[in-house]
């Protein structure tokens, strides 16, 4: 598989068409995919770079993986939305496990998302932070229990990464959906934060890091103890 491989799903066929032929003008290899059953077929066969997925099921089934079927369940996925999607769809869009949401009719926004996702998962940041038994290493994107890597989706990390920024300090929900997710709405009802918190902890704990990913009921999250 070469780099910059993009996997696109969409069901109307007047947009794929359009994205895909924007997408490999721009240098991306494209594969397209209508439904959502051939785009996980692809997505276990190719092994892209990045999904563009029309429908929040497919980035549901991605992450959550299925039994014998050995697709990278951290593949970056960008969610379209309609042109006029209110912030409820967005957070519904993050909460099915996307890295990010881009409305369906902005190309040059959808451009600019894919090539910042690649970034950041090819060269990432120089700095390495520890905290307690973790290591959260940006230029690698990885998080490290002591030697030991643990498997992180794109928001699980940016999660893991933030909380690791000041780990004994309480960050509430409303900074992590508006530094992690990029959600400024003020007001909006979500179980996002506390879904990944969950998923992270539980991948942290598996891999021996002791009690981490702390809830601070009513507050928000820190990592330490």
């Amino acid at each position: 598989m070469s780099t910059n491989a993009v996997l696109l799903a969409e069901r109307e066929p007047g947009t794929r068409e359009y994205l895909e032929r924007q997408l490999r003008d721009d240098g991306f290899t494209v594969f397209e995919a209508g439904w959502t059953a051939r785009a996980l077929d692809l997505a276990e066969r190719l092994s892209p770079d990045v999904v563009i997925a029309g429908e929040t099921d497919l980035c549901r089934r991605l992450r959550a993986g299925e039994p014998g079927r050995t697709w990278n369940r951290n593949v970056p996925v960008i969610v379209l939305t309609e042109p006029d999607a209110d912030p409820v769809t967005r957070v519904r869009a993050f909460e099915s496990g996307a890295d990010d949401v881009v409305p369906r009719d902005v190309y040059l926004e959808l451009l600019a998302r894919v090539r910042a996702l690649l970034r950041r998962a090819l060269l990432g940041q120089s700095e390495v932070v520890e905290a307690g038994l973790l290591v959260v290493d940006h230029r690698a994107r990885q998080v490290r229990v002591g030697d030991r890597p643990v498997r992180l989706s794109g928001r699980e990390f940016e999660l893991a990464a933030k909380l690791a920024s000041d780990p004994r300090r309480v960050f509430t929900k409303t900074e992590l959906l508006r530094d992690v997710w990029g959600i400024r709405a003020a007001g909006i009802r979500t179980r996002t934060v506390d879904s990944h918190a969950s998923r992270l902890r539980r991948k942290l704990e598996a891999a021996g890091a002791g009690d981490v990913v702390v809830n601070d009921w009513g507050v928000g999250y820190r990592l330490l103890s």
